[in-house]
């Protein structure tokens, strides 16, 4: 009798073991399936902020050479009408436009390294570099998986968002503030362009410099010559190498993102060599107005990368943004 108490309690709790375990199994395969990945979780919003003000304080930059260096020294300020920004009514966000104290020195003479420097890597490294209105080319946000990062948790930066795509408070020159009161571009500058160059989006115009980028190979916008090596060639838009990539991202919605390739991420967009006029860090070797001899250029681009996302040569570390 009591051998078959004891083994009625055993068995009961054998019974109550397996059920509570395979109860908990159970919820946790139902709370992954509750994550609907046929659906965009981070809606794509590539609404940019009206351009309405003008800044009270006056761009300031100087430009000039140094020995092998080309010194470019700038109080950051634009020179071109921007969005409401600062702690006002209607702010695109809360950080005002301030002037700063920026200095580069980038090479003169610059030459292409044995392999590129991406921008980003496990956060972003540095800035692209700066126009001759002495404001950066910044295109890396810094907006890692998961976007409310929870205590005890890392941050998954081969899925950023993309700043032009992710509604981060960008004005009509894809530009905003950082909280130091840094103001600089994401994207296309477009009030630059207009008012210092005269271009027309998506017109072809003159192939003008616009600025350097921080490996010091020169800058331009969109367009080149037909043919790269001649100057006398009618000018045409030059095209990335980058599409969207199709079907559905690989992530399961935890660990990273789920959903379809809707350019919201950066990592939703893949480099096809080839397949357009530019190459991995949207660039070509060729004439220039300025360079008549060739050399290596970048080009801005309305796609993406827009802004490029790597350099060829070797970068001034006054563009490091170090640490995120």
């Amino acid at each position: 009798m009591k051998i078959n108490t004891i083994f009625h309690l055993t068995l009961l709790f054998i019974l109550i073991f397996i059920s509570c375990n395979s109860g908990q199994e159970i919820s946790s395969f139902d709370e992954e399936e509750n994550i609907d990945c046929t659906t965009e979780m981070i809606a794509v919003d590539s609404s940019k902020g009206a351009c309405t003000e003008t800044l009270n304080a006056q761009n300031d930059v100087a430009i000039f050479v140094s020995g092998n260096k080309r010194i470019i020294s700038s109080n950051n300020i634009p020179n071109h009408k921007v969005g409401i920004f600062g702690n006002i009514s209607g702010a695109l966000n809360p950080n005002a436009i301030l002037p700063q104290n920026n200095t580069y020195e980038i090479d003169l003479n610059p030459s292409k390294a044995s392999s590129v420097t991406q921008l980003q890597s496990n956060g972003p490294k540095f800035s692209f570099g700066v126009l001759l209105n002495g404001v950066e080319l910044d295109p890396v946000a810094a907006e890692p998986w998961p976007h409310t990062n929870p205590a005890g948790s890392g941050y998954n930066w081969g899925w950023n968002l993309e700043a032009t795509m992710a509604g981060l408070g960008l004005d009509c020159n894809n530009a905003h503030v950082q909280p130091t009161g840094k103001y600089h571009y994401h994207g296309t500058p477009i009030e630059y362009l207009r008012n210092n160059f005269n271009v027309i989006i998506g017109e072809t115009t003159q192939m003008s410099i616009i600025g350097w980028a921080a490996d010091g190979f020169p800058v331009y916008y969109h367009y080149g010559h037909i043919d790269a090596h001649d100057g006398s060639s009618s000018l045409s838009l030059l095209n990335p190498s980058y599409r969207l990539k199709a079907g559905e991202r690989p992530g399961d919605g935890v660990s990273s993102p789920c959903g379809l390739y809707t350019g919201v991420y950066t990592a939703d967009y893949e480099y096809i060599e080839g397949l357009g006029d530019l190459d991995e860090c949207n660039g070509r070797e060729g004439y220039t107005p300025e360079f008549p001899n060739g050399t290596y250029y970048y080009i801005i681009t309305d796609e993406y990368p827009g802004i490029p996302r790597c350099l060829m040569g070797q970068p001034s570390t006054d563009f490091s943004i170090g640490p995120s």
